[in-house]
């Protein structure tokens, strides 16, 4: 594709590196910026640096937060006893959109993955065991994704909260077996989490 211009192909390549987005996308977005006003463009570009800046990590759950504290979990009308552990953000945002989930969340930040480098440590889950002793969440689901990743992270945790007194659950198989979580259609998901199964019974599957 030959460029004329040194700004547009700089542009064009930033572009291009965002996920799902080819040259060919790129280059048509790119020439829908230079062809609206110049305010669209610098307020799209002021918006990008402060989400940049000012986005931070909830201390509690690890989501995704403009304060210390989400919105999530500093809501007085969520249920503080139960506690939905997920992979990232993207699937409490899944989850959320069911609107069959009333609890808090706990985002992992990924799953146990030794073949990518990927060990419990790298993972929010110490933190989760920590809520959990501190005696006020009461019921945890695992909430990842059906792979051998997602399974081999689940019975990690199973394993670190044995001997605590909480009530360890995972959602429903409706998710089919090596699908994503944030794939998954509002009414398998939010099915999912409402029949939710004790996880020492799924070890048994």
């Amino acid at each position: 594709m030959e460029i004329s211009s040194l700004l547009l192909r700089r542009a064009l390549e930033e572009v291009a590196l965002l996920p799902g987005i080819g040259k060919r996308t790129a280059l048509r977005l790119v020439l829908h910026l230079l062809r609206q006003p110049e305010a669209r463009t610098q307020a799209l570009a002021e918006a990008l640096l402060e989400l940049r800046e000012g986005i931070r990590r909830c201390n509690v759950c690890h989501n995704i937060s403009d304060t210390e504290l989400c919105e999530i979990c500093s809501s007085p009308k969520r249920e503080a006893a139960l506690v939905c552990v997920v992979e990232d953000i993207r699937d409490v945002m899944a989850i959320e959109a069911t609107g069959h989930y009333r609890g808090l969340y706990h985002v992992l930040g990924g799953k146990i993955s030794p073949v990518d480098g990927i060990g419990p440590q790298d993972l929010t889950i110490k933190s989760l065991i920590d809520r959990v002793k501190e005696g006020e969440v009461k019921e945890v689901i695992l909430a990842l994704s059906a792979t051998m990743e997602g399974d081999t992270t689940n019975f990690y945790i199973y394993r670190q909260l044995e001997g605590l007194e909480v009530t360890l659950s995972t959602i429903a198989r409706g998710i089919p077996v090596g699908d994503d979580l944030e794939y998954a259609d509002q009414v398998t998901l939010g099915r999912s989490i409402l029949q939710r199964i004790p996880f020492e019974g799924s070890l048994n599957r």
